[in-house]
């Protein structure tokens, strides 16, 4: 019940009168001859779910004979591209490049490691790895413990072994004190192994028995990547869409554009939750999602953030 409940709460829905041959056509259309018809091609793929999205790329392979990515990657160009790639891409297949790249590239970009280990579900994470060795021939794990290292590496691992982690009936149950040192391995511990709704009881009798809320404590106690992970693990077992309103927030503000989380997160939570991500937005910030969008991007590319972002909360309150 609950996941029917809450995949209502996107911006992107499944075209009712949906005809995969028939938007073939039309993106056939738009990219034929002289120049492209880019309106066209962002009106059609945000309203469409990925599923379906996935039924026109294999009905245009089809019609066409031609890999419908492959096309219009040669048509699109620059952050528009990007973002058109990432809505053709299955969930999946889309968090488990993330993170390859995310480990395999020059350096390791720890910020999408942490994005997506804190904020997925438990058998997301099982799908996760399992499409990774799929995909690699890897063991995730081990990649990430190749390329990362100390009480951030081991908070990764722990939120990779998902059997552990979010048992939400063991750790609801499993009564007994939980020693509330400020040490780097209790918190691992508490926060890796445990429900959100489990964390949630734990943080208010952090509060009370420290006087600190335990984001506080992180900060005070941890820095660099392992500060972030935590955080991030704390903040999503309060609230999964005011963690990525945040995290959309900071994309944005100041000078410059992280457009690669902005991309990530529009694109992967615009099926899930981006109602609530842009309600939690309005609240926490002084504008909508919308408006940030809007005054930090340009083109095409606007275009159709604003349409996975779908509305404007301006005048709401």
């Amino acid at each position: 019940v609950f996941l029917f409940l809450q995949a209502f709460r996107g911006t992107v829905k499944a075209s009712a009168n949906f005809k995969a041959s028939a938007d073939a056509e039309v993106l056939h259309k738009a990219m034929k001859g002289l120049g492209t018809d880019e309106a066209a091609i962002l009106q059609l793929l945000t309203a469409r779910s990925n599923a379906q999205r996935q039924e026109i790329k294999a009905s245009y392979k089809t019609l066409f004979g031609k890999d419908l990515v492959h096309d219009l990657k040669g048509e699109l160009g620059g952050k528009f591209e990007t973002l058109v790639v990432a809505l053709m891409t299955p969930p999946l297949t889309y968090d488990v490049t993330s993170l390859h790249h995310a480990i395999k590239g020059a350096g390791t970009d720890e910020k999408v490691l942490v994005e997506i280990l804190a904020s997925r579900t438990p058998q997301q994470v099982k799908d996760i790895i399992a499409a990774y060795k799929t995909e690699y021939d890897h063991d995730l794990e081990k990649d990430i413990c190749g390329d990362t290292s100390g009480h951030f590496q081991r908070l990764l691992v722990i939120l990779l072994q998902v059997t552990l982690i979010l048992s939400s009936f063991l750790a609801l149950f499993k009564a007994g004190e939980q020693k509330y040192g400020t040490d780097e391995q209790s918190f691992i511990t508490i926060l890796g192994n445990r429900s959100a709704e489990h964390l949630r009881k734990v943080f208010d009798a952090y509060t009370k028995l420290s006087g600190y809320e335990m984001e506080e404590s992180i900060k005070r106690e941890t820095s660099g990547s392992l500060r972030a992970l935590l955080l991030a693990v704390v903040k999503c077992a309060r609230s999964v869409p005011s963690y990525f309103a945040e995290t959309l927030y900071y994309a944005m503000k100041g000078a410059g554009t992280d457009d690669d989380t902005l991309i990530r997160v529009m694109v992967t939570r615009c099926e899930v939750d981006m109602l609530d991500i842009r309600a939690a937005f309005r609240r926490m910030f002084a504008c909508s999602l919308h408006s940030m969008i809007k005054g930090d991007t340009n083109g095409d590319y606007r275009k159709t953030l604003l349409l996975l972002c779908g509305g404007d909360d301006a005048g709401e309150e």
